[in-house]
């Protein structure tokens, strides 16, 4: 049940997109939705059908602010409460995170945060006795927030401790904490353009990166933007860009995309000139792919299946290659998900492991001999990359590592594992301005079938 409101003669400029974007938070910290959930598609948030761009884009920067910098916003509205945040009113709790993400890190003057703030209390039944709390805490928050960020300086409190501990323990603390740090900036818009990297950086008044995505800050809705609606570009994080790359040259080959939607990887393949079927469970997300297609001009055949339990169609000899994005804890993607780290829980991961090694065997068996086999997962975690792939090797005689080459990276031997695999962390790639630098963390391998 919505919370109920007092009904407003006139609603109050600004007052609409925050009391979506408090709607959208109660939805991530208490209901388990993701925030993907509550913006597109068939679960969307209603109101956002009438919130015109402006307000729109403001709501997303807003959840996503606060939802980056949660652990932070704790600390700081923790000292500036006596009796903790109040626990029988969340439109209470997403009040004082709203304003105070406003005042902290945001462009919005601070009387307005307050204001605001107060009147999303002052709407609903149950919180509205906190108005004059959430009045005083705010106005505190104005004159003390900053002092307290700096007393503690970490941005580790704004990733959860079983996930920072995992990420101490794997990559070591300097590395944890550097990944840390670039996750609490804004990230970039990356492009995959068709062709003519240069020339779409200029005007999309952005920059080239080594890898060839162009990357830009350029905010508002992406539909707007020149080149979108003549499908000559996608949104594509550059990391995600890469292993679709590792198969080399693909002309003419057969190449079986598993879990491809929303399809990113699928149009590279196909614009390099392969013949591709692209596979996945979801026959909403199947659609997507379909439409992303059809605006990009580009074709393949595309299958609603279970990909772990799927024969390959009418390609009995087995395709030349197979790309596997495997469903992971996303934990490479937090940069542009911060909902990610807070849904994702540490036992998420095993029934994942299950997942991806049902996947690799059923790819295996529609390799053909001599194809080659890329595995990749948005995941930061060793258990859904290194040791998956460890595992396959160890079970499979027939199967062998194909080493990546730094040439094939743009030369970025950084993101190269000591075994040949890629692995992209978020503090790579680092650039003056953080909003131009950094990388989803990914995880690549590429095999061969002997």
């Amino acid at each position: 049940m919505p919370p109920q409101r007092f009904a407003m003669p006139s609603e109050v400029p600004g007052l609409a997109a925050r009391r979506i974007a408090a709607d959208i938070l109660d939805g991530v910290l208490h209901k388990r939705r993701t925030l993907d959930d509550q913006l597109d598609g068939a679960g969307a948030h209603p109101g956002l059908k009438t919130l015109p761009d402006r307000d729109r884009a403001l709501m997303r920067r807003l959840v996503a602010t606060i939802l980056r910098r949660l652990g932070t916003l704790g600390h700081v509205l923790s000292r500036l409460l006596d009796r903790g945040i109040p626990t029988d009113a969340p439109r209470a709790q997403s009040a004082l995170l709203i304003g105070a993400a406003q005042i902290l890190w945001m462009d919005v003057p601070d009387h307005a945060a307050v204001d605001l703030s107060v009147r999303l209390v002052q709407s609903d039944r149950r919180a509205a006795k906190y108005a004059g709390l959430v009045n005083a805490v705010l106005r505190r928050c104005a004159r003390e927030g900053q002092p307290l960020i700096d007393e503690v300086k970490s941005q580790t409190l704004d990733i959860p401790e079983w996930l920072l501990a995992r990420w101490i323990a794997h990559y070591g603390e300097i590395t944890a904490r550097a990944m840390a740090v670039a996750l609490s900036h804004e990230p970039s818009l990356d492009i995959t353009v068709k062709s003519d990297p240069a020339q779409w950086a200029t005007r999309l008044h952005g920059e080239t990166l080594p890898t060839g995505t162009v990357r830009t800050l350029l905010q508002g809705s992406v539909k707007m933007l020149p080149g979108f609606a003549e499908g000559q570009w996608w949104v594509q994080d550059a990391a995600a860009a890469l292993p679709a790359r590792l198969f080399g040259d693909v002309a003419g080959k057969t190449i079986a995309d598993l879990c491809a939607a929303p399809g990113g990887k699928t149009a590279q393949l196909i614009l390099a000139g392969a013949d591709v079927t692209a596979v996945d469970r979801s026959p909403g997300r199947m659609a997507r792919l379909r439409e992303n297609l059809a605006r990009l001009a580009l074709e393949a055949e595309t299958v609603v299946a279970d990909a772990a339990e799927w024969q390959g169609g009418n390609n009995s000899g087995g395709f030349d290659g197979i790309l596997v994005d495997a469903p992971c804890a996303s934990t490479g993607t937090i940069r542009r998900h911060p909902d990610v780290a807070w849904l994702r829980q540490e036992a998420d991961i095993g029934a994942l492991m299950a997942v991806q090694k049902r996947l690799l065997q059923r790819a295996t068996a529609l390799l053909r001999p001599g194809g080659t086999l890329v595995y990749c997962t948005c995941s930061l975690e060793p258990e859904e990359g290194e040791q998956a792939i460890s595992t396959l090797l160890a079970n499979e005689s027939g199967m062998r590592r194909a080493p990546i080459d730094a040439g094939e990276v743009a030369g970025l031997s950084e993101i190269l594992t000591p075994d040949g695999d890629l692995r992209t962390l978020p503090c790579h790639l680092p650039h003056d301005d953080p909003r131009l630098g950094g990388l989803d963390g990914f995880y690549a391998a590429r095999l061969i079938k002997s």
